[in-house]
Order: structure tokens, then C-alpha cells, then sequence
């Protein structure tokens, strides 16, 4: 199913699903060539932003969750990414580690542990889940609504390794975004593929790298296309460290985003959009804490100084607007992509929210959507705006430029200077 949307089905959205329903053999090629030169994530989600004028991603996870929120559609295409993905990196492995999240006991997110577990088991591969929580100190076993049950057990270290008291993994999958950084246990592992790596956690990963990277991917694909790559991509600025007790360090973040709502408002203007254009205040590093803020007035950047104690490293994006709604609710799509394969994904909903605001809060809610039936293959032909097949294939191209330009910021932060698999 594709929500509706409030604004109307023309224009620039329109027009680019058609040129990328006519460029589909040119993209796919494209996308091969990148994947020869560049390492896919073992798997990522990106949150998509449709406006009814352009479509972006606006968050790229490298430790998606949530898993568990995919239909039972898409386990099929799901099991055959993660087996070419294994292939790839580690055709001999028997053994793979989840490590979560740290002091996980909510059921919502241990469900999701349940189906990455499933997912690698029908992907052949013996899966155990091991927790570097120094508050678990021995195995434990927790049932979860379904029916099913999930056995979290303390990772121990020998000889340069991680693995379980009785199981030796080869490869072990990140579920923890190490916001609190990396602990000692994960570094200097000694013949073991730990994936994602390191630098790819929250305590060293920076927005305006990743932001950086995307640009660069997204003018490449606009070119290829014969598109303005600002109708998928969000404009960004970086501001640096910034102490909002001070009012330089104020005078500093309303200069950035004045120039930057300028920036968006010429767009607008080009494009005869009569919305009035926002900027998202993000901390460049999330690990810090600090929650997103909507600017439409630089006059709301009063707020960040209530409570501000210490500079912090701020980015600016453009603000995208979501005009899809289930059920009168406003919602967006979240793509998820096991190796270079976009495999699901679902619509986050939330009823409590306005079209500006981040909907990943307390109150959301998925549906869910299955890009693995055969009924979501692209249509050509159709007209632009009437297939959800063909709009689910745009959404899978936005992701995967976004999942591309992942795989270019973890190359460029590397510390060995090597691909990172």
C-alpha cells in the first residue's frame, strides 16, 4: 500500500519516478559498478522524506532495529541477501554473534533480535546472542509477546577473540550503535569480522561526514538521470563547535541557519513551492544527547540555550516535509537493505505529530510494507503517482544512494585506510 498524499500527485516528484522508471537499466548498471568498488553495509535502514516536491532520506541507521516491524513478506528476499552477504564475506562461517544493545530488556527491541536471529538461522548459520552489558553476568531468558523467547549470554574474550563460553564465532553483527563508545572488549579482534565496524558507531560517526558523502553520491546519480540532485538530496551546513550559553556561540548557529534557510528558500522559489521552509538542528555527533529541533524562525534557537552547559559539534539539514498519511496520520517510509538489497521496510506513523516534526518518538506506530512480493515489482508503463510498485522502487533507489554514500563515509574514516570488509 503507498498512504496518500496531501499534496497533489504533479510535478517534480512525478517527474523524477518517471525518469527513474525510464533510467532503471542505466541505474542498476550504475549501482553494480559502485558495489565492485565500494563494501555494501552487512545491512542499514534510511528514513525517507516524500514532500509531494522532492524525496530525500534523512537519517541513514547503520544498526537498524526494528526489525521485527517487516512483514512476513519479505523474510524470503531477506534470508537470500543475508546468504550472498555471508558468501561474500565469510563463505566458510559456521558460527555468527548478535551483540545488542547494552541494558536491553524492552521486548519491542529484543523481538527485533528475534528476527535478525531467524534471518541469519535460515541464512545457515548457527546464531547466538552475546551481550557486552557488564550488568549480565550470566545467561538469561526472557519470553516475548509472540510466543517465542530470546536468550541473551555474557560475551567473554580469550586470545584476542569474542565469542560465548562454548561457541566461537567467525563474524559478529553489531545491533549497538556504541553511542557510549567502543568498549575494549570489541577492539583488536584477532581473525573475527566484526560488522559494522567500530567507526561506525555514534561515539566517532559525524552527521556532516555522512552528508558530505551523500552530496557527492547524489550529484553523481542526478547527472546520470538528467535530474537537479536537490530533488533527493537535503541541503546541510556545518556549524562546528558551538557553546549556546555564550551569545557568540548563539550568533554563530542563527548565522548558519540563516544562510541556510536562504539557501532552501531559493530553491523554493525556483521550483514555485509555497511552503514555508524549515532547517533541522542536529548534533553532529549523537551520542551527545541532544534531541533534533525544527527552526522555521531563528527566533526558536532561543530554546536550545535553556540548559546548554557545554559546546557541542551542531550540523544543519534541510528540513523535509512529509506529506504521506495512513489513516489521516501523518507517516514516512523507513527502508531497510540486507547487503547491497533493499529487502522491506515499513511506513512509521504518528498521529500526535505535524508534517515538520521527527516521527521516530513515544506514539509511533508501522505498518508495514513488503517489497519482496512479486505484486511490488516496478510497472513501466504506468502513469507516474498510480503504482505503489513503482513508488516503492523509487523509495529503494533513494535508500540505496544513501546506503552507497554509508559505504563511502566508513572508507573515508577508516583508520587502516582500508575498506572496512
Amino acid at each position: 500500500m503507498v498512504p496518500h498524499l496531501v499534496t497533489a500527485l504533479s510535478g517534480p516528484i512525478n517527474e523524477l519516478e518517471q525518469r527513474i522508471l525510464d533510467s532503471m537499466p542505466a541505474i542498476e548498471r550504475w549501482f553494480r559498478l559502485e558495489w565492485m568498488e565500494h563494501t555494501p553495509l552487512l545491512y542499514s535502514s534510511v528514513d525517507v522524506r516524500n514532500a509531494g516536491f522532492k524525496l530525500a532520506p534523512v537519517d541513514t541507521n547503520l544498526f537498524p532495529a526494528a526489525w521485527h516491524n517487516l512483514s512476513p513478506a519479505m523474510l524470503p528476499l531477506a534470508v537470500q541477501a543475508a546468504m550472498a552477504a555471508i558468501e561474500k564475506i565469510c563463505p566458510e562461517a559456521r558460527n555468527l554473534l548478535i551483540v545488542p544493545q547494552n541494558q536491553a530488556h524492552n521486548t519491542f527491541y529484543l523481538s527485533n533480535l528475534a528476527q535478525l536471529r531467524s534471518v541469519f538461522h535460515m541464512a545457515g548459520l548457527h546464531v547466538r546472542i552475546g551481550s557486552i552489558d557488564p550488568v549480565l553476568k550470566k545467561s538469561t531468558t526472557i519470553a516475548l509477546p509472540q510466543g517465542e523467547s530470546i536468550t541473551l549470554e555474557p560475551v567473554v574474550r580469550t586470545r584476542g577473540r569474542i565469542g560465548l563460553k562454548d561457541f566461537d564465532p567467525c563474524t559478529i553483527l553489531l545491533n549497538n550503535d556504541l553511542s557510549a563508545g567502543a568498549p575494549g572488549i570489541l577492539e583488536d579482534l584477532h581473525e573475527q569480522y566484526l560488522l559494522p565496524p567500530l567507526q561506525a558507531g555514534w561515539a566517532s560517526r559525524r552527521n556532516s561526514t555522512h552528508f558530505k558523502c551523500y552530496d557527492e553520491v547524489a550529484k553523481r546519480f542526478g547527472k546520470l538521470i538528467g535530474v537537479d540532485h536537490w530533488l533527493i538530496h537535503p541541503l546541510f551546513e556545518k556549524c562546528g563547535r558551538i557553546d549556546l550559553s555564550t551569545d557568540d556561540g548563539l550568533q554563530q548557529l542563527t548565522h548558519g541557519v540563516e544562510t541556510l534557510l536562504a539557501k532552501i528558500r531559493k530553491k523554493y522559489k525556483e521550483y514555485g513551492i509555497k511552503e514555508k521552509p524549515f532547517v533541522v538542528v542536529k548534533a553532529d555527533n549523537r551520542s551527545n544527547g541532544m534531541g533534533l529541533l525544527t527552526v522555521r524562525d531563528v527566533a526558536q534557537l532561543a530554546v536550545l540555550r535553556q540548559g546548554a552547559t557545554a559546546a557541542v559539534d551542531m550540523v544543519l539539514q534541510e528540513g523535509v516535509l512529509t506529506n504521506e498519511r495512513v489513516n489521516d496520520a501523518v507517516a514516512e517510509p523507513v527502508v531497510y537493505m540486507l547487503d547491497r538489497y533493499v529487502v522491506g521496510g515499513f511506513y512509521r506513523v504518528h498521529a500526535e505529530r505535524s508534517v515538520d516534526e521527527n516521527l521516530n518518538a513515544p506514539g509511533a506506530h508501522y505498518v508495514p510494507l513488503a517489497f519482496a512480493e512479486s505484486t511490488h515489482l516496478p510497472q513501466p508503463g504506468m502513469r507516474p503517482g498510480a503504482s505503489a510498485p513503482n513508488r516503492f522502487y523509487m523509495y529503494g533507489v533513494v535508500a540505496r544512494l544513501a546506503m552507497l554514500a554509508a559505504s563511502y563515509e566508513l572508507e573515508a574514516t577508516d583508520p587502516h585506510g582500508e575498506q572496512y570488509a
